[in-house]
């Protein structure tokens, strides 16, 4: 139900804005990669200006993971350094277990249909 009404709060209201905005832009705009010669540059691109803002809003969104996912790089290590340590824990419980041929089922305390009921006793007692 939440993913739906996302969908139609947030998803289809950002793909009209999107569309709208590529139909108003289609003029096309010069993109120059050269600083010494904006009259006859020696790399340029044409292309839509929505197109331009497309690429720049991917670039960002690619720039933002990677420098998320290189911040995280931290609390990665921790958990696989944690999981390699409970990994160790359980076989060393496991093998403490062998060893002393302690068995969880036979320890356990009396059946419950063997234990008392409980005395039930009115307020005013």
């Amino acid at each position: 139900m939440l993913r739906r009404l996302f969908f139609l709060f947030v998803l289809v209201p950002l793909a009209l804005a999107i569309v709208a905005f590529a139909v108003a832009n289609r003029e096309l705009v010069t993109i120059s990669f050269d600083p010494f010669s904006s009259a006859n540059p020696a790399y340029a691109v044409m292309l839509p200006l929505y197109g331009l803002a497309l690429l720049v809003l991917i670039a960002g969104v690619v720039v933002g993971g990677a420098a998320a996912w290189l911040k995280q790089q931290k609390w990665r290590r921790t958990v696989r350094r944690l999981e390699a340590e409970n990994r160790a824990l359980r076989s060393e419980f496991e093998a403490i277990r062998r060893r002393s041929d302690f068995s969880v089922r036979s320890k356990l305390p009396v059946a419950l249909d063997q234990t008392p009921q409980a005395v039930r006793r009115s307020p005013a007692a």
